[in-house]
This record gives structure tokens, sequence and C-alpha cells, in this order.
């Protein structure tokens, strides 16, 4: 499952066009003010920090020792000081219970199978308080299918350079994405890594009846940065859950 390794030391730069201001500032409005949050698959803590720095009890982890290294730093460097976790979402091991859980940009997506998925709700249940917030957002079918879908992407930001070539299954609903990546090193010459992510294509229905087993009951499914309902061009759902009742196990 682990991804952005290679990927972590220039995810930033080729990521600079993401509004994360407006990202933290939409999933705060889902959140109790200064509530305790765990976030899963934080990456580089963009995210992260925003939350800290609006009043969150926010800790973070990642499956990725890298993204985590790299998380650290941008959290020094923004003056906030947050704990970082390593940690596998599909096993969340937290020493008390928390306000909420948040899982930002795809984190979701990663789980590609019915019992990845599992995993993760029937642990965020346990790390969670009874009435906790459990957020999320997925790409959608349609944006794995139609938008991602069998095409390439490139990207040059003269210190480092990615192509990002897709391959989606309709059958699998997995959309298999090979990067190639470029950077810049200190002698002026560039060097070549390669990468491969695997995600796979959730419904809301799907969504919500995982949900429902594992003691959420979904508060709201929306088209991602609105509270409107999705419609079949929507391409990342936000998803708004609370805990309703423990489970067993």
């Amino acid at each position: 499952m682990e991804a952005y390794s290679g990927f972590a030391s220039v995810y930033d730069r080729l990521m600079r066009d993401v509004d994360y201001d407006k990202w933290a500032a939409y999933i705060a409005s889902f959140l109790p003010k200064n509530c305790s949050v765990l976030e899963c698959a934080c990456g580089t803590g963009a995210i992260s920090v925003r939350l800290k720095r609006m009043g969150f009890n926010i800790t973070a982890s990642d499956i990725s020792l890298e993204m985590l290294q790299t998380a650290a730093e941008n959290a020094r460097r923004s003056g906030q000081k947050l704990q970082f976790l390593s940690m596998d979402m599909r096993h969340i091991e937290f020493h008390k219970r928390v306000d909420a859980i948040v899982c930002a940009c795809d984190g979701v997506n990663y789980l590609t199978d019915e019992s990845d998925l599992a995993d993760f709700l029937s642990s965020a249940n346990r790390a969670l308080k009874t009435g906790g917030r459990l957020l999320f957002d997925v790409s959608t079918l349609h944006k794995l299918k139609n938008v991602l879908g069998c095409s390439t992407f490139a990207s040059d930001e003269g210190s480092a350079a990615y192509i990002w070539e897709n391959m989606f299954d309709g059958v699998s609903r997995l959309c298999r994405m090979r990067l190639t990546l470029f950077e810049k090193a200190a002698d002026g010459l560039y060097k070549k890594s390669f990468e491969e992510h695997i995600q796979y294509g959730y419904t809301a229905s799907e969504l919500s009846e995982s949900l429902a087993k594992f003691g959420f009951i979904p508060m709201g499914i929306y088209d991602a940065f609105t509270e409107n309902t999705p419609d079949n061009n929507c391409e990342r759902l936000q998803i708004v859950a609370e805990k309703v009742r423990e489970i067993d196990g």
C-alpha cells in the first residue's frame, strides 16, 4: 500500500496549485471547534499544519516515512508543533480516543479491496469517541474512469518534472498510475525514478453501506468543497460521518 516514497521530496512543488487553505477550511467546517483530530495519510502535512493553526488538537499520521519527514520539516518551518506518527490507516492505534478522524486527498482510494476498507473503518471506530466524526474524501469512479482513465499527464517545474501514465480497468475498477519522476540533483543532472500507485473507484452507496456496517451514520455525502448533492459528473466525494455505536472486535 505504501506510495509517495521517492515522490515525497518534490510533492509540494508539483502540487503547489492546490488550494490547501480552502481545503483545510472546508474540512474544519464539519468539525467541532478546537476538537482533537487524528489525521490519516497526512502526506507532507499541508492540511495538518493548517488545522493546527486553526486551533485543532491534531496528531497526523502516514505510512510513508519519507512523507512524514517532509511533513515534520514543513511543520517546523511553519512554526507549528505537531506530533507525527508512522501508521497504516488500516490499523489505526492511538493512546486515547479522539473527537475526529480525517483523511484527505484520496487516502481511501488507496484501500483497494473490501477487507482494506473494513480494516480502516473498524479501527477508526475503535479510535473515535461515540459521537465522533469521520471525514474523508475519494476521487469518484467517474473521475478515475473518464477523467484520469487511460490518459497521460506531464508537469515540468524546472527542478522537478513527472510523467503520469494511467490505466483504468472497468472490471476491477482499479486505476493504475505509473509515475516517472525527474529530480534535479546538486550536480545539475537529473535523477530518474519510478512509482506505481493503484486506486479503487468507490460509489457513494458502497461507502454508505460500509459506514453503517461499522457503526457510523453518514451525516452528509457531498460534491467536495460544497454541501451540494453529487451528480454523475462529480469528481470528488466528501464524506462526513458520525460514530453512533461501538462494534465488536
